[in-house]
């Protein structure tokens, strides 16, 4: 018995850690600045509800509009594969979006009538949120390349990698960098859990203080991110000294070390995909700042034309089988993504009804976090072993289960359970266990798919690919908040809002709809991605 049980440990969890290079770390770096992003998770929602009065269908939207950097992956990640030489720039870029945006909710939060008296704190607050997404979509296309240049072509002799190895080198790569992004939300949990240790006796203004102080601790992420570019640096420079040591000349060993040369082949401007942006840059900036009715609906429509246009004028690089194999994938990635969320009412419910405080949330976050990490070990060679298609369909059962819980307290669930077992089994109780049993699975389904382009895109477009299928797939993130924002506006979700200079109440709380909103977006969650799975078998468009 503990002989197979070994055999599955070392072969699904402690094979990662031995097949970790160093040479992976600077894009990880990057990826980790992105997990640290969650540092002002907490802060932020409740920084929302208690002094903002924006709506939750407000906040759809917003998160709608916060998402459109993201579609622009694709004209950003091309850009990076000409500007290659220049990419430390381009981190640096979004390391400054990154900064003013924390630094607008530092000052925002200690410095309140200071900020006001230039712009509503509303109007702040969108501004950050705008801002943030910018800087960190551009450092994700340097990250998502520099995971190709992480894997070598040679080892320390000069000897090539054969090709399996290489391809067990970009799941590893791929896998690791979804493992720093968690590994960042694990440590922002516990500095989390720490710094609101006891916040529920604090007096108001102590609690404001604490928000502030966060903000200011993340302004650390832009500068892990820049840190990554000099460890690559240094890096190479190692790399190419062993070369040398081992009688290669100085231009073998610069080829051998310059992993994206291999094609021989220079990247040249795809006109169609910076003329096409540049297009969908003035069509999104017309139609928001022009006050059209309808405007979100307008740019999603408009923004998936473009970006499928310049799809498929990009996969004509690939050969007919993997042009199928990419759509079918990206089709089915899409609408698992697409799912429409619940907004942030369900999470006010739970601060002002189940009594989840700052420390409870942060918990939450750290046991999730953790055990996503944990998963992700576990999952990997699922994942490799299997399609696309199979894992989102595992995944969807299992959240739609999974799911329940969350429903079912709304209708009581948690005072019959502490009814029976005197007290024990409460709210707290199931949102522990529920979160410790959802959380492996949020991560998961990306991997094989960023492994697949590693492993199958031309060489000189990488990070084009990658922009190409994050394009795609974020646009379906922005489709989800649209869903989010109707059935917000259906299902109407309201938390107690008061004047902050005069405490009179502005808004009363009603969360007499949430549960059947609730309900709603579980039965979505289902049906979408088994549409899309359909898809895939029926037509030659197949998953990979």
């Amino acid at each position: 018995m503990f002989t197979p049980l070994a055999q599955w440990i070392d072969r699904n969890i402690l094979s990662l850690g031995r097949d970790m290079r160093l040479s992976y770390l600077p894009p990880l770096m990057v990826y980790m600045a992105y997990g640290i992003s969650g540092l002002t998770g907490i802060v932020g929602t409740f920084f929302v509800k208690d002094y903002l009065g924006l709506s939750a269908s407000f906040l759809a939207a917003l998160g709608f509009w916060a998402g459109i950097p993201w579609a622009l992956k694709m004209p950003i990640g091309h850009t990076v594969d000409l500007l290659w030489r220049w990419k430390s720039w381009l981190v640096g870029l979004g390391a400054g979006f990154l900064a003013l945006s924390l630094g607008i909710m530092a000052a925002l939060i200690g410095n309140r009538e200071a900020m006001t008296a230039i712009l509503p704190a509303e109007v702040w607050f969108v501004i950050s949120a705008l801002l943030s997404p910018i800087g960190y979509v551009i450092q994700d296309a340097v990250a998502d390349a520099m995971t190709v240049e992480a894997v070598p072509r040679v080892d320390e002799r000069g000897r090539p990698f054969d090709e399996p190895t290489r391809k067990l080198m970009h799941t590893t790569m791929q896998t690791l960098g979804r493992v720093a992004i968690v590994g960042g939300g694990i440590l922002v949990a516990m500095i989390n859990v720490y710094v609101f240790t006891g916040v529920e006796g604090l007096p108001q203004t102590e609690i404001v203080r604490l928000y502030k102080q966060v903000y200011l601790m993340a302004l650390v992420i832009p500068f892990v991110s820049v840190l990554g570019l000099g460890v690559a640096w240094w890096l190479r420079r190692q790399h190419r000294q062993q070369l040398l040591q081992q009688g290669f000349s100085r231009e073998q060993a610069e080829q051998m070390v310059q992993v994206r040369e291999e094609s021989g082949e220079p990247t040249k401007p795809n006109w169609w995909i910076l003329g096409g942006s540049l297009a969908f840059v003035l069509f999104t900036l017309t139609v928001g700042f022009g006050g059209f009715a309808y405007s979100e609906e307008i740019v999603f429509a408009g923004s998936m034309s473009i970006v499928l246009f310049l799809m498929a004028r990009l996969v004509r690089e690939l050969e007919p089988d993997k042009r199928f194999t990419l759509v079918g994938t990206a089709v089915v990635v899409f609408l698992f993504r697409a799912i429409p969320g619940s907004g942030p009412g369900a999470t006010w419910w739970m601060i002002d009804q189940l009594k989840f405080d700052q420390q409870f949330l942060s918990v939450l976050s750290l046991i999730g976090s953790t055990l996503t990490l944990v998963g992700m070990f576990v999952f990997r060679r699922f994942m490799a072993e299997r399609s696309i298609a199979y894992v989102v369909g595992f995944l969807t059962i299992i959240g739609t289960l999974l799911a329940l819980p969350i429903v079912s307290m709304f209708y009581g669930l948690h005072e019959w359970t502490a009814r029976m077992t005197g007290g024990f089994v409460d709210a707290r109780f199931i949102a522990l266990i529920d979160t410790a049993l959802e959380s492996p699975l949020g991560q998961i389904s990306m991997i094989p798919m960023l492994a697949w382009i590693a492993n199958s895109a031309p060489a000189n477009l990488k990070a084009t690919f990658f922009a190409v299928m994050a394009s795609f797939t974020n646009l379906a993130l922005s489709f989800s908040q649209l869903g989010t924002k109707y059935l917000n506006e259906i299902f109407i979700v309201t938390r107690e809002v008061k004047d902050v200079a005069t405490g009179v109440i502005q808004t009363p709380a009603d969360y007499s709809q949430l549960g059947s909103l609730l309900i709603v977006q579980l039965l979505l969650g289902l049906a979408l991605p088994f549409l899309a799975i359909m898809f895939a078998k029926v037509t030659r468009f197949k998953s990979a």
